[in-house]
């Protein structure tokens, strides 16, 4: 059974990390009663920041950034699960992908549609099984491995 559960743009900015050009998910459509499966959608529009050099005359979405996308579908159905935000200073991280695949391109005026499910949660990893669709026509599709791990702004590298 599904609930009619669902976030906006404004509670996906309370909830990811994630902010313009890098925030690839627009709205959460559902997420089911035991948080173990969402989806989630991209409009996917000519004004993306990536179109002019993914390619010139032949716009495409790149396929990492497919990837990116639900993986912070992934995020989104996580947080939901575990009941953390933005704030709380943890971040999740990938960690591996496996079983990937990409079918279909996806290009300015497509609708990508995100179904996540979370396969296995264990202290601080989360496995998913994600697909992205372009209508029925699955674009990309990815086993997702994320790790939750604090943030630490103070130390940034050398």
């Amino acid at each position: 059974m599904t609930t009619a559960k669902a976030f906006d743009i404004c509670e996906i900015l309370k909830l990811l990390p994630h902010r313009y050009p890098f925030l690839l998910v627009d709205r959460v459509t559902m997420i089911d009663e035991a948080g173990m499966k969402l989806t989630a959608i991209k409009n996917v529009t000519f004004n993306e920041p990536f179109f002019p050099g993914h390619f010139p005359g032949m716009p495409t979405m790149p396929g990492v950034l497919q990837l990116e996308a639900l993986a912070q579908a992934a995020g989104l159905l996580a947080i939901h699960k575990s009941g953390l935000r933005a704030g709380d200073g943890l971040v999740l991280y990938f960690a591996g992908i496996d079983n990937c695949r990409f079918k279909r391109p996806v290009v300015p005026g497509d609708q990508l549609s995100f179904d996540i499910e979370l396969i296995k949660h264990k202290r601080d990893l989360w496995k998913f099984k994600t697909q992205a669709r372009v209508g029925d026509e699955v674009s990309c599709e990815a086993e997702l491995l994320c790790v939750l791990r604090t943030v630490d702004y103070g130390n940034k590298g050398a």
